[in-house]
């Protein structure tokens, strides 16, 4: 995957830096990582210059996977160049679909975020080295390519760690709390204990501390990876664009599945639940007073040579997909058409957030992704958990998602600014939100904070203890 040989000429390199987009997606081997692939190719060509360039990293856990995907992500971009009429308007009779599939790169690695070492691995390879796609490929390779930057991180590889559904519950559930609210904020999944990575061999960790690994697969091995790539993501001055941290995070991340005494949900019957909570926690706090001394460390480089010279740090950005039918959720194959089926219905009847597929649920980590920055300064976009939404008409947008304790911009709501709130049909505040759902007070948000200091200090603290025990950081 890498090396330090001298680096090859690679096909953007004929560009500027404004005409290249360089974007990184973890898990993009199939649902809505390679949605977010195939949306983002279609939105870049539909709002790009003409000569510039989309270069995807989709990471996968295997170089067979890696292959399918480059196909995959590939054939979409041919499909979209051979179709898309406003493509050909835009360019007029002299268009040719090969020079559209020509500004269109697929370069495919392979990362399992439980592996720690092989994360820091990885980073390396892109920060100081070159990579290149796995062998069997007919068309463009891409080997020994040197990668200048990275414009945004796509958090989206996750493990949720369900054995099923308790069927008498999803039964009373629906009766009882309605269709909705059932199917968006489900209480029926039976999870697993999360597995103690610790105890499989192939990853050679020690007995202790324990590593569990919903937690590292959905936050720990994300953390570690967005530290190892600052070199990538930081910006010499405030002229350039800074680069963007997107997680991915779910409606299903409420306030009592994290136990701050049992970090990684050990012990608790929701660890992917709590994984998510977590993520919303380090991203919605990472520049309040709070949680700075703390996330200063993590976003400072490890070279002192590399954090002078790149002084401008990242973005860090929250997203969430809606609901979406994906084999993450414990239903048997033979019923995933009844659980499609109930999410249609959910959106039909007015749902906001029952994406259903996953094209639709690519929407807001591609809108994060694309956006100006001088727009998301300006929505203050840092500080909101920004959902894809779809409306029963089919019209997908982004919405603003209530988080508990925090609300929807970190800001004091009651019944009365609710209704002064401007956006309109299924985008508006009122519009799914979960039953019993408290309005945020400034005592909320004040605890929100402290409660992302604590974590920001817990994930940095588990960082440096790591980083020891792995002994990666020695020369």
């Amino acid at each position: 995957m890498g090396s330090q040989l001298t680096p090859a000429k690679a096909p953007w390199d004929d560009v500027s830096a404004q005409e290249q987009l360089f974007v990184l997606i973890t898990g993009a081997n199939g649902g809505i990582g390679l949605s977010i692939g195939e949306r983002l190719i279609d939105e870049f060509l539909a709002t790009r210059s003409l000569r510039s360039h989309l270069i995807l990293i989709p990471t996968t856990r295997s170089k067979s996977k890696s292959l399918q995907t480059i196909k995959a992500l590939r054939d979409h971009a041919r499909n979209t160049a051979q179709t898309s009429t406003s493509l050909r308007s835009r360019v007029g009779s002299s268009y040719r679909w090969q020079d559209t599939v020509a500004r269109i790169h697929v370069l495919s690695l392979q990362l399992d975020l439980c592996d720690l070492r092989g994360v820091y691995a990885f980073a390396n390879a892109l920060v100081r080295g070159t990579v290149s796609n796995p062998e069997g490929l007919d068309d463009e390779y891409l080997r020994n390519v040197r990668i200048p930057r990275l414009d945004s991180v796509v958090f989206n590889a996750a493990y949720g760690g369900w054995s099923g559904v308790n069927w008498p519950k999803a039964v009373w559930t629906i009766l009882t709390e309605g269709l909705v609210q059932s199917v968006t904020w489900p209480n029926f999944k039976m999870a697993l204990p999360t597995a103690r990575l610790n105890d499989r061999s192939n990853y050679n960790y020690p007995s202790e501390p324990l590593l569990g690994e919903v937690f590292t697969a959905c936050v720990f091995g994300h953390y570690i990876l967005a530290h190892e790539l600052l070199p990538l993501l930081g910006r010499r001055s405030e002229s350039e664009t800074p680069g963007r941290l997107v997680w991915s995070s779910s409606l299903e991340a409420v306030g009592r599945v994290l136990d701050m005494s049992d970090f990684q949900a050990f012990n608790g019957d929701g660890p992917y639940e709590s994984a998510k909570r977590l993520t919303d926690i380090l991203s919605i706090t990472a520049t309040l007073p709070a949680a700075i001394p703390s996330s200063n460390r993590f976003f400072t480089p490890d070279d002192p040579t590399e954090a002078r010279e790149k002084p401008i740090r990242p973005r860090m950005y929250l997203t969430h997909p809606g609901i979406v039918t994906s084999t993450l959720f414990p239903v048997p194959w033979f019923l995933m058409w009844a659980y499609e089926l109930a999410l249609v219905i959910s959106r039909w009847i007015g749902s906001p957030w029952h994406s259903v597929d996953s094209y639709t649920g690519a929407k807001s980590p591609v809108w994060i992704t694309l956006q100006e920055q001088s727009a998301l300064d300006e929505l203050d976009a840092e500080r909101i958990k920004w959902g894809s939404s779809s409306n029963r008409h089919l019209e997908v947008d982004v919405k603003k998602s209530e988080v508990e304790g925090w609300g929807w911009e970190g800001k004091v709501e009651n019944a009365k600014t609710l209704e002064a709130d401007t956006a309109v049909g299924v985008l508006k505040k009122t519009i799914g939100r979960k039953r019993g759902a408290s309005y945020v007070t400034k005592d909320d948000i004040a605890r929100f904070e402290e409660l992302g200091a604590e974590c920001w200090k817990k994930m940095e603290n588990l960082r440096y203890e790591w980083e020891n025990i792995l002994e990666v950081k020695k020369a």
